[in-house]
């Protein structure tokens, strides 16, 4: 279990200058985390490099973007695009003549999904296939990178990609009851793990979340030790989430959401970065809050820890544009709905024994249970409803000061080398703000 490393001061170390490359390793689809700090790279004066997870043809055969799709990212990351197909994972990979992972699951039913058997030779035979295939993909694309990168610049390598659940049809079904569903529609998250399939997702989640930042790390050791030797400087980052501190009873307190069943793959994320650190190899995944985002979305209640945000940005020194931001919350409620009794329930929840029993940082990420569906999913339920818009919640306006913050705090916090892994809470997510917003 990693140790709770907290950032707990605005970091200021001005190390990326123009000249210096950025490489966002993981392509950039909607707006999210990785803005932030590509934001950042752009305010420095940085040439900006990507790469893209190519796309499936009709056979599911992986393939570079043709020149139309290509020059749609390019102009959505603001830089050049190196075009090797990078897609993380081994759902769809498999030795010639045999199926793939998603094919096994091809029948899988929600009345008999528990009982499905893998033949897991069979499986890491497709896992085998998949890692070569990636590892040599990253090896082609960061040969290119080299080219790019000008003797004595700096280099910052921001890892992005997560995620890894097969397209198997009968998921979405078994996960909007284990992530959304209370009553007779609650499903155990541990069913979903002890199962074949879970431990497939399982799998995957490590490929593509995890294990794709020791490749990163592995394929650009030559542009590192060139960089190094020219005395420049390299820097790697990650997303990580592993619950964050929010305001309960008027202090900082770590929380989480429950059933993240990514948890798994972000500590083995964590310790990838430990041992780079180790190594002498400046890499730091940054902890950071929970936000909505269209893949957090099937979390019902991962929203609600952003409420208190709103009471950090008054506690961390803030004036006139804290105020603006209550005034543009309570203009989304109903009317006759104040943002204090909102903020008020919320504090309820948070203090409720269930929700409190799950604030176990040695036991995360811990299962679900029918108790906590009905405390947190209820409570979500009821926040939704006390908006006059389902589509313009107080959690999306949230959600976009807690990127906007982000994206500075980990910039100038790789710079800093602070620790293989930081956390990014409510209390420095607010006095980031605060300091933009004086």
């Amino acid at each position: 279990m990693t140790e709770l490393t907290s950032l707990r001061h605005i970091p200021q170390a001005k190390l990326f200058r123009k000249g210096d490359v950025f490489v966002l390793f993981g392509e950039l689809f909607g707006r999210g985390y990785a803005n932030g700090l590509i934001d950042e790279a752009r305010k420095a004066g940085m040439t900006i490099v990507g790469i893209t997870v190519g796309r499936r043809d009709d056979n599911n055969a992986l393939r570079a973007l043709n020149e139309e799709e290509l020059a749609e990212a390019e102009a959505k990351l603001g830089g050049r695009i190196i075009n090797v197909p990078l897609m993380a994972g081994f759902d769809l990979d498999a030795p010639e003549g045999e199926q793939n992972p998603t094919e096994m699951l091809a029948g899988v039913t929600l009345k008999g999904w528990q009982e499905e058997k893998l033949d897991w030779a069979a499986v890491e035979r497709c896992r085998d296939v998949g890692v070569r295939r990636f590892a040599g993909s990253a090896a082609q694309a960061m040969a290119e990178i080299d080219k790019l990168i000008p003797d004595g610049s700096n280099v910052f390598f921001a890892h992005t990609m997560a995620g890894g659940i097969p397209k198997i049809k009968a998921f979405l079904a078994i996960a909007n009851r284990i992530y959304k569903g209370r009553g007779e529609r609650f499903m155990s998250s541990r069913e979903l793990l002890d199962s074949d399939l879970g431990k497939l997702i399982l799998m995957n989640f490590d490929e593509v979340t995890a294990n794709t930042l020791q490749h990163l790390i592995t394929a650009s050791a030559a542009i590192r030790e060139r960089v190094t030797a020219q005395g420049g400087e390299v820097r790697y980052t990650a997303y990580g989430y592993h619950g964050s501190e929010i305001l309960i009873d008027g202090k900082y307190q770590w929380q989480t959401y429950t059933n993240y069943t990514q948890g798994y793959a972000k500590m083995r994320l964590e310790s990838v970065a430990q041992a780079a650190w180790a190594q002498g190899i400046a890499a730091t995944v940054f902890n950071c809050p929970e936000i909505r985002t269209n893949s957090s979305d099937i979390f019902a209640g991962v929203e609600l820890s952003l409420f208190p945000l709103l009471s950090a940005l008054k506690r961390e020194g803030g004036a006139a544009w804290v105020e603006q931001q209550w005034a543009a919350c309570q203009e989304l409620l109903n009317d006759g709905v104040s943002l204090e009794s909102l903020i008020d329930r919320i504090e309820a929840y948070n203090n409720d024994p269930v929700s409190a029993s799950f604030r176990n940082f040695d036991a995360w990420p811990m299962d679900n249970t029918p108790a906590l569906a009905e405390v947190m999913i209820g409570t979500s339920d009821d926040m939704t409803k006390l908006h006059k818009d389902r589509k313009a919640l107080i959690t999306d306006h949230l959600s976009a000061l807690v990127l906007e913050s982000a994206g500075p705090l980990m910039f100038y916090g790789a710079a800093e080398k602070i620790a293989p892994v930081v956390w990014l809470n409510h209390d420095i997510i607010a006095k980031q703000l605060n300091a933009l917003h004086p």
